[in-house]
């Protein structure tokens, strides 16, 4: 591939710009909104000068409810030898395109599973999809060299292709992405008129699971309504637990030990089955998921001093698996919890000791 046109430069648009114009690949920004396609360009995104002719791969990365027409409109233009998009809705968007008449053989329908809370070019990184799953949706009448630029676009991207049917694909997304979207958002929505005694109380939990409540809300309203079955089927599912999880929470208040008795199993039931859910998300680089053991350690909030710690782990010869940070409420200071696998938590405690970090007793 030596050119590519990218029709859409916001997160994701501009992030595979950036990702193709680091090796070598002449990019052209094509944006409704001019003033953005020029943003792209002026952090490395590539040009926002129309190409002089066809180029090798056109990029659609437009929401959902605008990819039919955007597609329709390249094909019939014959402005790429292939296209493809990167919304995260597959079937819908490719019968949309086959109804107005398109030549579908040049295109094939992908979505890069990454993203961000924040949107716009400006959030852009050309790392954002470094060993991130990119699935691809062929059928059998996609052109063979149209699979192989697309292959060739996850390639340089660094991310793992998957293939994938269609409506499998948003039955998946349905439930891996869309669902816990608006289950964050409704536990964030809690928050709002909460008692500000009880805001202050926020600690890493609330933030993990509220984490992607920041994202953009009309963007995602675009995304849910391209995929609106599928997510209710997910979350008809949840009301149900739900449901029985309030009935088992009522029981454990009741006087009767009966009820209690059946509150507390219906309660361990759900969380069991959540234990089971979650052994099931892949861990590092999509192997399997490990079990990895905590070091936490005291930090106070000054430049430097993450480094510092990181610098200490690799002078013990340890490898940070993943690290989460909890800050003191009113305070200066934090509690960094370090993962790392069981057989290292010796020698790294033992060294941060010696250089004068204060560990969190086990």
């Amino acid at each position: 591939m030596r050119t590519a046109v990218v029709i859409g430069t916001g997160l994701i648009g501009t992030s595979a710009a950036l990702a193709l114009t680091a090796r070598g690949v002449t990019v052209h920004l094509v944006d409704h909104d001019a003033a953005q396609a020029r943003t792209a360009a002026a952090l490395g995104a590539g040009t926002d000068e129309a190409p002089e002719g066809q180029v090798d791969l056109a990029v659609v990365a437009v929401p959902p409810a605008h990819v039919a027409a955007a597609l329709a409109d390249a094909i019939g233009r014959g402005l790429a030898r292939a296209y493809v998009d990167v919304a995260s809705v597959k079937g819908g968007p490719r019968r949309e395109l086959a109804a107005l008449g398109a030549d579908t053989s040049a295109y094939i329908g992908t979505h890069p599973m990454a993203g961000k809370e924040s949107s716009g070019p400006l959030a852009a990184t050309a790392d954002l999809f470094e060993g991130r799953p990119w699935v691809l949706t062929p059928t059998r009448d996609t052109d063979h060299e149209v699979l192989n630029l697309a292959l060739e676009l996850v390639a340089l991207c660094r991310a793992v292709p998957v293939v994938m049917d269609a409506d499998a694909h948003d039955r998946a997304v349905a439930l891996v992405s869309h669902t816990p979207q608006l289950v964050s958002s409704m536990v964030a929505a809690r928050l709002e008129e909460a008692d500000e005694t009880a805001v202050r109380l926020c600690g890493q939990g609330i933030r993990d699971v509220t984490r992607i409540a920041a994202s953009d809300p009309r963007m995602w309203v675009e995304i849910l309504s391209a995929n609106p079955g599928p997510v209710a089927d997910v979350l008809a599912g949840i009301a149900a637990d739900l449901e029985e999880t309030v009935e088992a929470l009522r029981g454990l208040q009741s006087s009767d030990e009966a009820k209690r008795r059946g509150g507390a199993a219906g309660i361990e039931d759900v969380l069991r089955r959540g234990n089971a859910g979650r052994v099931r998300v892949p861990g590092k680089h999509g192997a399997a998921p490990m079990a990895y053991e905590t070091v936490g350690v005291f930090i106070s909030d000054k430049p430097g001093e993450l480094a510092r710690i990181f610098a200490d782990a690799g002078r013990a010869g340890v490898n940070i698996e993943d690290v989460r940070i909890e800050h003191a409420t009113g305070q200066q200071a934090g509690l960094v919890q370090l993962m790392v696998e069981p057989r290292a938590v010796a020698a790294l405690a033992a060294e941060l000791r010696e250089r004068g970090w204060a560990l969190r007793r086990q």
